[in-house]
């Protein structure tokens, strides 16, 4: 199954929270390699972000959200998706000519 998180981040965040940036990064570039993690946004304000999870269910998903490094530092709103397209999804049609 697929999810969409749906995140709050704080309007005035510390300094301990930008400190967590790369770790965060690295954590998220982890999860994307091993195709747990399938998009990652943040908003132009930097209030808001947005994941795709792969997971086999919410509790799994909570879990896999539980080990990000900036946890503590949002509250998700974990919505289950019917599916997840991207243009990256889309085969390629290959032309002989």
């Amino acid at each position: 199954m697929q999810f969409l998180i749906d995140i709050s981040l704080p309007a005035d965040p510390n300094a301990e929270f930008f400190a967590m940036i790369p770790l965060q990064r690295a954590h998220v570039d982890k999860l994307m390699e091993g195709g747990t993690l399938l998009a990652y946004s943040l908003s132009s304000d930097r209030t808001r972000l947005w994941m795709i999870v792969n997971g086999e269910s919410q509790a799994e998903v909570m879990e896999i959200l539980s080990k990000f490094p900036m946890r503590r530092y949002f509250e998700p709103t974990i919505h289950p998706l019917m599916f997840h397209n991207t243009s990256q999804t889309i085969p390629l049609k290959v032309s002989l000519n």
